[in-house]
Parts: structure tokens; C-alpha cells; sequence
């Protein structure tokens, strides 16, 4: 029997919650719902791009082919490239000029929004002080972060390591837990993602992310498409490793910080308390950051066993953004904006599922929504990789960004800034509505 549980939060469709505007959500306007089939007019947005000046298209795509390591045109999602210019809140400018709803937030990591004029604000003011310095010093960010962030965690997890990813985060996670149980196998779930460092892909059992050596060692089994689990699992799962002497550890990396609108953290929705809680993404609004928070007895083992020092986790910027993001989070009504337009997404969907035989499933929670498809509502047999790039690559055409992901890429992935508003709710659903017709008179 494994003794330590990876366990990935769930996600399950919440009630519609009272309407809340957040004030991140700097470009709103009233829209009328699509009723015709048509797309709906793309929000306004009072913010200016720069005009681009940089590299050609043609010369940016040359020195990709030429330097950038081989993975980066195979992960390249559309057969016409975004060339991505600038950012501001929900939305993104490519260097045409053309605005794009980002509804993926470069993999559900643009939290509050792209270039927030807080959080921005923040960086600026650290960068000016002081960049980089290690924690062997006492510096005030990172005494003052740590203390902020343990404020959100439920007792006993109250003490923090910083890192760079959420890769690192969870390798120190698994460190963490075998050196506290003495055991050393590691269970996670069927179609699940921790990190593509050489202990955490052991984690992974999406076969896209593997490759054919021995790795990560001690691991059974996400990116597996915002599947919910069953009610009261996590409870019965937490139950059962603990009585075999293991520890469960949550991942939050995707769905902390108040994306799944009804709590913080993912876990808080199942009535449980994990031993090890590890996040990232969401956590710097893009800047490179990752945390585990623990117990002080789990903590204990780490500092008895070794010493364990990371150079860059917890710098002074990296610190002052996250700590921006955690104030920005509760001052412009984030999470209340993430119940209130991921349930009106869900619902809205919902019925597109219904109108559609190739929409299999609609599921999540918050601002953290799959859309699986199907070839038909009997079989579920997933819809072709084909199939799922021309409605991928349509949806793009028309001014929307949204993710890949499922056991066989059949799933959407609607993970946005949390500051979208119900406005841009429709013009995606107006959006989405569209490009499955398309699809249907081709096929």
C-alpha cells in the first residue's frame, strides 16, 4: 500500500452567487446576451497599447526554429502563431495591434490581471530599492510576505518555504514527506500534472509530458481537464493514508488564491486540512514564484535532516509582488468575482452542452472551468485532435485565448484573470456558440 497521498483539489459546480464587480476589472460596459447565433461586438477597453517597433514576425519566427530549444514549437498551440505584444488586465494585444479576451492567463497564472497597475506599482517600487538578496540576511519582504500568506492558511499550516515554480514547490513537498513518514511511495491521480522537474514528472501520468527514461523514482498514479472528484473523497482519501502512517499534501498550484470563488484554497471546498499545502502561478500574477506551507513538526524534519537553501526563492521582489497580489486579491473583490462569473459561465455553458451533441461535459468551479467534447453525447469517445484544433484555432480567430488540456486534449480549459466581467462572459460565450456551428456545418 503507497503511504503519501498527492492529492489535486477539486472542482464542483457552486450556486450563482450575488452579482459583485470587482474594480480590477477596469473595462466593463453592458452587453446584451446572444440570442442570434452571432458574435457579439468584442467589450470596450479605454487602455492604449504601445505601438510595436520591435522584431518582424519573420525574423522572431527564424530565431525560434534556429536557437530556442526544439519543445517550444512543438508545445506552439495554433497553426498561425499569436506573436503576443502586450498586456493590460483581461486583455491581450498582438504586435498587429489586434486585442485579444484572454480566457488561459498564460496557464492559469495571470491572477489579478496582466500588467495590474498595483501590482505593477509594487515591482517598480522594490526594483528601485533593492533586486536581489539572499535569505542567509533578514530582509523585511520576505519576513512580511511569509507572515501574510501563513495569515490564509488555516491552522497548524503556518510555516513557509519560498521557491521559483510550483515544480520546485512540490519536489520539496515529496523531500518533505518521505523524510516526516519514512515511507517513500507517492500517489496521485489518473490524467494529473505536479511539474516537469526529474522527481515531480514521476507525479505526472499524462503520458504527453513523459519521456522514455527511468524518472522519478516511487511515484503511482491535472492538466487531466478540471475534473471534479466525488462527494466526500477527499475526506475518505485523507482518512485512509493516514491511518497507513502517510501525509496528504495539496496542490494548489492552479487553484489557490481564490480561483475557485467560493473559498481561497481548493481545498477548503471539501472539509479537509492537508498536511502540506504547495502553490505557484497564481500566487506572483506571473512573476516566477512557488510556496510550500506545512505544519512546524513536518518542518522540523527538514531542518534536522540536511540543509535545504534555494538562492532565489522569497527575493525581495518576487516577495513585494506576491504580497501586492494577496492585498490586490481582497481590495478588488477577486475571489467574489470569480464565483460570480465562473458561475455564470457554467451555467451559460451548461446550456450550450445541452444544444450540443459534441459538448460532452461542462465542469469546474470558479474561474476554473473544463469543456470537454465529444464526437457524440452516447459514445463520449473524445472528439479528434483534428477537430479540436480547427475549433481551437476558430475561437482564436475571433478574438478569444482559452487552453488544451484532458486525458487526449479533448477538454477546453477556461482558467482567466480573475478580474473578467460578465460582459466578457458573453462575448465568449457569443464566441464559443459560433465556432461549434462552424464546426457542425463542416462536419
Amino acid at each position: 500500500m503507497h503511504k503519501v497521498a498527492f492529492s489535486r483539489r477539486a472542482q464542483s459546480l457552486c450556486a450563482l452567487a450575488k452579482f459583485h464587480t470587482a474594480r480590477g476589472a477596469l473595462c466593463q460596459k453592458t452587453a446584451l446576451k446572444n440570442t442570434t447565433g452571432d458574435v457579439l461586438e468584442m467589450p470596450p477597453c479605454s487602455f492604449t497599447p504601445e505601438e510595436h517597433k520591435g522584431m518582424s514576425k519573420e525574423s522572431m519566427m527564424e530565431i525560434c526554429r534556429k536557437y530556442c530549444q526544439p519543445m517550444t514549437m512543438k508545445v506552439t498551440s495554433y497553426k498561425k502563431p499569436v506573436f503576443v505584444h502586450q498586456g493590460h488586465m483581461q486583455w491581450l494585444w498582438d504586435v498587429d495591434g489586434r486585442r485579444y479576451l484572454d480566457l488561459f492567463a498564460g496557464v492559469a497564472t495571470v491572477s489579478v490581471g496582466h500588467c495590474h497597475p498595483k501590482v505593477t506599482a509594487a515591482a517598480e517600487k522594490q526594483l528601485r530599492k533593492l533586486w536581489h538578496t539572499t535569505n542567509i540576511y533578514v530582509y523585511p519582504s520576505i519576513h512580511e510576505y511569509c507572515e501574510k500568506l501563513a495569515s490564509h492558511l488555516p491552522d497548524p499550516l503556518k510555516v513557509v518555504y519560498l521557491t521559483n515554480s510550483g515544480s520546485e514547490a512540490n519536489d520539496l513537498a515529496m523531500l518533505m514527506a518521505r523524510l516526516h513518514t519514512g515511507n517513500f511511495d507517492i500517489i496521485t491521480l489518473r490524467g494529473s500534472y505536479h511539474g516537469g522537474g526529474s522527481q515531480t514528472i514521476g507525479l505526472t501520468s499524462n503520458s504527453n509530458y513523459k519521456f522514455p527514461v527511468a524518472i522519478g523514482l516511487g511515484s503511482t498514479n491535472g492538466v487531466g481537464g478540471a475534473v471534479q472528484y466525488p462527494k466526500n473523497y477527499l475526506k475518505e482519501a485523507y482518512k485512509l493514508v493516514r491511518e497507513r502512517g502517510g501525509v496528504c499534501i495539496a496542490d494548489e498550484v492552479q487553484t489557490g488564491f481564490g480561483r475557485t470563488g467560493s473559498h481561497f484554497w481548493g481545498f477548503q471546498g471539501h472539509d479537509v486540512i492537508p498536511d502540506i499545502v504547495t502553490m505557484a502561478k497564481g500566487i506572483g500574477n506571473g512573476f516566477p514564484m512557488g510556496a510550500v506551507v506545512t505544519t512546524r513538526e513536518i518542518a522540523d524534519c527538514l531542518s534536522k535532516g540536511g540543509v535545504h537553501f534555494n538562492t532565489f526563492g522569497g527575493n525581495p521582489v518576487a516577495c513585494s509582488i506576491a504580497s501586492s497580489v494577496l492585498d490586490t486579491i481582497k481590495e478588488d473583490g477577486m475571489q467574489q468575482n470569480s464565483l460570480k462569473v465562473g458561475t455564470y459561465l457554467m451555467v451559460e455553458l451548461a446550456k450550450l452542452r445541452d444544444k450540443y451533441e459534441v459538448i460532452g461535459d461542462v465542469r469546474g468551479k470558479g474561474l476554473q472551468i473544463g469543456v470537454e467534447m465529444v464526437q457524440d453525447k452516447a459514445s463520449r469517445a473524445p472528439l479528434s485532435t483534428q477537430d479540436i484544433s480547427h475549433l481551437f484555432e476558430d475561437i482564436k480567430d475571433m478574438g478569444v485565448l482559452v487552453g488544451k488540456g484532458g486525458m487526449y486534449g479533448q477538454t477546453f480549459r477556461i482558467k482567466p484573470p480573475m478580474c473578467i466581467t460578465i460582459e466578457d462572459a458573453n462575448f465568449f460565450l457569443s464566441v464559443f456558440d459560433k465556432s461549434i456551428l462552424n464546426y457542425m456545418e463542416r462536419r
